[in-house]
Order: C-alpha cells, then sequence, then structure tokens
C-alpha cells in the first residue's frame, strides 16, 4: 500500500475536503459557499489530530486552529509560522505526524496525498460551483462509501450536501 512508510508502522491518513459536483473546491483562495454544519463538521472530525495543509491554504485560515497541530507545507525555506511545523514536502509532512493526519487542502496537497489516503471525508456539495480549484480526480472504484447524511440548508444560502465517508478497497 502506497500510504505505508517502511519502519513507521501503521498509517491513518484521512483527506477531509468539501466540493462541488463539478470537483470545486475554492475560489480566490476562500470556500465558495457558506456552510456552518460543514465547518463544524471539519471541526468534529479534526479535533485532537495532526491537520497538513499547504501554505495558501493556511493563510486563507490566517492561523493555527485550536485543538489541532498544524503543518504547513511551503517550498519556502525560510517560512516560519507561530504555532505550526514547517515541512517543505508532503512525505516530510507525513512524518512530523507520524504518518496519522488529515490532509486539509488545497488543490496540491490533495493532489499530491490522494495515493497515500486511507479514508475520505468528503461534503458533497449536489451543485455545480464556479471557482479556479479544483478536487484531484480520483478512481473512485478503489474506495467504497460507508456512510452518507444527506443535508439541506436555506440559510446562509440555500444548499443541499451530502457528508459522505469512503474507505479504500
Amino acid at each position: 500500500m502506497k500510504n505505508a512508510y517502511p519502519g513507521t508502522g501503521m498509517s491513518r491518513i484521512a483527506i477531509i475536503v468539501a466540493m462541488a459536483k463539478n470537483r470545486t473546491i475554492g475560489v480566490n483562495n476562500t470556500l465558495p459557499w457558506r456552510c456552518p454544519e460543514d465547518l463544524k463538521h471539519f471541526k468534529a472530525l479534526t479535533m485532537g489530530h495532526h491537520m497538513i495543509m499547504g501554505r495558501k491554504t493556511f493563510e486563507s485560515i490566517g492561523r493555527p486552529l485550536p485543538g489541532r497541530t498544524t503543518v504547513v507545507v511551503t517550498r519556502d525555506p525560510a517560512l516560519k509560522i507561530e504555532g505550526c511545523l514547517i515541512a517543505h514536502s508532503l512525505p516530510e509532512a507525513l512524518k512530523l505526524c507520524g504518518n496519522h493526519a488529515f490532509i486539509v487542502g488545497g488543490a496540491d496537497i490533495y493532489a499530491q496525498s490522494i495515493d497515500y489516503a486511507d479514508i475520505l471525508y468528503i461534503t458533497e456539495i449536489q451543485q455545480d460551483v464556479d471557482g479556479d480549484a479544483h478536487f484531484t480526480e480520483f478512481d473512485l472504484s478503489t474506495w467504497r462509501e460507508i456512510s452518507r447524511e444527506v443535508r439541506t440548508q436555506d440559510t446562509p444560502q440555500p444548499l443541499e450536501y451530502h457528508f459522505v465517508t469512503y474507505q479504500r478497497n
């Protein structure tokens, strides 16, 4: 399995993402929808865990999130961020996390990590959304759906979305 590193034992790499039907995940370094329940879902799943994200994703959040260890992947060898661990590659970030982490974005980090992931937590936004960042293509036949929760909201904008969990076959 690609997500096992020699000498590190078992791994647990989870990807968590909210994605539109057309795979959009962002626009102008922000989320292209407002869905408070998705943010609560994200917090509940990631609390107490390591989170790996790219520098631009970190900048969109603006600070380390409480109760979680933030690992920022950057190509900038001089970057220091108070309260965060810095890595210069995805393998380095995974090693810092003991191969047990949530991958939280952005598009490039998702693309690099899809082959390492054991589990996908996808909030499927049930519409196409314009954007400039998209979730990587992946072979759904290598995953099995283990849960789906259908949700809707009227405010702050009408939206149908599903919380879906996929486990690698």
